[in-house]
């Protein structure tokens, strides 16, 4: 019998498309929980190749916004603007639907 991908490997796989990245940002952003974005942000960053394929800038910057999130449980916006710009994103602002 074949072994079925991970939920982990076929989400790293699916996040290699930029407008996946994009959605899956922007749906965690909406729950507003900064654990949780901490989490979409590495998934993101893995499924880019991993921290080391971004340059020290970029490093500097996700190092920050993780300490931001993980001390203060704030989004730190300019810092993840920064961060979203190297991985090939950005922040969309559409009308609410209600």
């Amino acid at each position: 019998m074949p072994k079925s991908a991970s939920y982990h490997e076929k989400l790293i796989e699916d996040l290699k498309d930029p407008l996946e990245a994009a959605a899956y940002i922007e749906v965690v952003l909406e729950e507003g929980d900064p654990k949780m974005l901490s989490k979409a942000l590495k998934n993101v960053i893995e499924a880019k190749g991993g921290i080391e394929q971004f340059s020290v800038q970029f490093n500097q910057v996700y190092d920050q916004l993780e300490h931001i999130l993980s001390e203060k449980e704030e989004i730190e916006f300019y810092c993840l603007n920064a961060l979203l710009d190297a991985l090939g994103l950005h922040f969309a602002v559409t009308v609410k639907v209600s």
